[in-house]
């Protein structure tokens, strides 16, 4: 029988709203992985939708947990990074990966930050440079088109590019250090959504999408890096990881429209997970 293989997911929680660890721990573990958390903040609810959340900042907590984990020689398949709870943080996750790395283990880093143009209320501009360092440390790095210009000091180009920018801007984010590139929310016609790939060991570029459903929903970018990654660690290409990610959130937002729930909790990534464990082959 094969080892279980084991993931650390590093996100905050938010108690209310369905992203962050709320969605990447039963994700991943329904994947089949074992996997362990450490939270960088807590919130009362996610910041999208919601007004005067509450906010804990649990820098103080990451080295010691860390450090607890080195003394149970503690390793990890695949390491995860997601929303940080400051920038302070950003050097003590680098101290993490370069604490668990193996040779043959994983580091993925989905540097949340921004989207739609703009960084998050709780973060300040010198994350994005921040960000850029941690993201020089990560096997593969999982922006959206906000996050990478913010990483790369571009301007911010939300519609009307074509494929040739997209190519190039993958191949400038891979420039950072990671030599895989998954970048999000890439559409080239109204009516199809997804994702770029670009693997610098091969030169390979790959595009996937499915159809758009109008509306913003909630925590879709987590449930992608989370799925994306349990779709790697199954041995599944780059590219046909990444189909999965896009068809799998997909299928999250047609069961919310379906259900009619409202947007701003997130969208009802649990009532899709049969078909999640269908598509890995479970």
């Amino acid at each position: 029988m094969k080892r279980q293989k084991r993931v650390v997911a590093i996100h905050d929680i938010s108690c209310v709203g369905r992203c962050s660890l709320t969605v990447a721990l039963p994700i991943i573990s329904a994947a089949g992985f074992n996997t362990s958390v450490l939270p960088t903040a807590v919130l009362s609810t996610h910041t999208g939708g919601f007004e005067n959340f509450t906010y804990r900042d649990l820098t103080d907590d990451i080295r010691p947990i860390s450090q607890h984990w080195q003394s149970l020689n503690h390793s990890f398949d695949a390491i995860y990074s997601g929303f940080l709870g400051s920038f302070e943080q950003i050097d003590l996750v680098a101290e993490l990966f370069d604490t668990f790395r193996t040779d043959d283990n994983l580091i993925m880093v989905d540097p949340v930050m921004a989207d739609n143009g703009e960084l998050y209320s709780v973060f300040s501009p010198e994350m994005a440079k921040g960000m850029a360092k941690l993201c020089a440390k990560a096997d593969i790095i999982v922006p959206n088109l906000t996050e990478a210009a913010f990483l790369l000091d571009a301007p911010y180009i939300s519609r009307g590019y074509d494929q040739k920018y997209i190519e190039t801007t993958l191949k400038k984010l891979s420039q950072l250090g990671a030599p895989k590139v998954v970048l999000t929310g890439v559409s080239f016609e109204k009516s199809k959504l997804g994702a770029a790939t670009y693997d610098a060991e091969t030169g390979d570029i790959h595009f996937l999408f499915n159809d758009c459903i109008e509306g913003l929903f909630h925590g879709t970018g987590d449930i992608f890096g989370s799925t994306l990654l349990s779709a790697l660690l199954r041995d599944f290409s780059l590219a046909d990881s990444t189909q999965i990610a896009v068809d799998y959130a997909h299928e999250c937002i047609v069961k919310t429209v379906e259900l009619d729930q409202e947007k701003r909790y997130g969208v009802c990534f649990e009532r899709a997970i049969p078909y999640l464990i269908k598509r890995l082959g479970l």
